[in-house]
């Protein structure tokens, strides 16, 4: 199911906008993913960047959601394929995994992430000790996950526009 795309209010508090605009970004994800083959979703339309599919890109997303708030933000163990430093874009290495796994470990992680957000003060800082990023607080890390999601579903907008010319956003 496709998480509804909902824009904050207008006059909602500081975390309520951040979330609220983050989920609205993780929401258009999942729209893109929507009716989309799993022969689709690892299509590889861009000879230049192989990688850069629409089931490599939510894979990637996963993990950077992972990354951010369990191990930069809480100080959790540097673990997932993002950290393998002997496979470049290891993150987005998804060969044969269907697109609806995917997506529920994607949207699995973003509850987590939700969780963590909740917890915590905007102003508290990262605690992993060897990630010169955690010295950022968890407004930081969530205006960050907004630009670094956003930026992705432009990068999912033009990827389905390719695959079957559906078009849209909101």
């Amino acid at each position: 199911m496709t998480p509804d795309r909902i824009r904050p209010p207008f006059d909602a508090d500081e975390r309520t906008q951040l979330v609220g605009w983050l989920d609205m970004q993780r929401a258009i994800v999942h729209f893109k993913c929507d009716g989309l083959s799993d022969v689709d979703a690892h299509r590889v339309l861009l000879p230049s960047s192989p990688l850069m599919t629409v089931a490599g890109i939510v894979s990637h997303l996963r993990w950077v959601e992972h990354t951010w708030f369990e191990v930069v933000f809480l100080g959790g163990p540097a673990d997932g394929p993002q950290f393998d430093e002997t496979v470049e874009d290891a993150d987005m290495r998804v060969d044969g995994m269907p697109l609806a796994q995917l997506l529920a470990d994607y949207q699995r992680q973003c509850a987590v992430s939700n969780e963590i957000i909740a917890a915590h003060p905007l102003e508290q800082t990262g605690r992993h000790p060897d990630i010169r990023s955690a010295a950022a607080s968890l407004r930081w890390m969530l205006i960050h996950m907004v630009e670094e999601t956003g930026r992705h579903a432009g990068h999912l907008d033009v990827i389905r526009e390719l695959l079957d010319g559906r078009k849209g956003y909101y």
